[in-house]
């Protein structure tokens, strides 16, 4: 979790200078995160394909090329045993 709020303050401090010097973010908020998460999920289209052509469901092939993981990171309150394999 502390990764997510050190994030958010950092981003926060951006806008605030931001402001203060009276700019305006490079790209449209939802732009940009748009365009991010797109990137995200392209990188897991081409081991997610290889997988189903290779003749495994969708599920397996999901999983296997460990997509979440890869999208979101650690996720908060995950336990013990996510920390084991970091």
């Amino acid at each position: 979790m502390k990764p997510y709020l050190l994030s958010l303050g950092a981003g926060l401090l951006v806008g605030v200078a931001y402001g203060v010097l009276g700019v305006r973010s490079p790209a449209p908020p939802v732009i940009a995160l748009l365009g991010l998460l797109g990137i995200l999920v392209g990188e897991q289209v081409v081991p997610v394909a290889r997988r189903l052509l290779a003749g495994h469901p969708l599920p397996a092939a999901v999983l296997h090329a460990d997509c979440a993981q890869h999208l979101f990171g650690r996720l908060p309150g995950r336990g013990a045993a996510a920390r084991e394999h970091v």
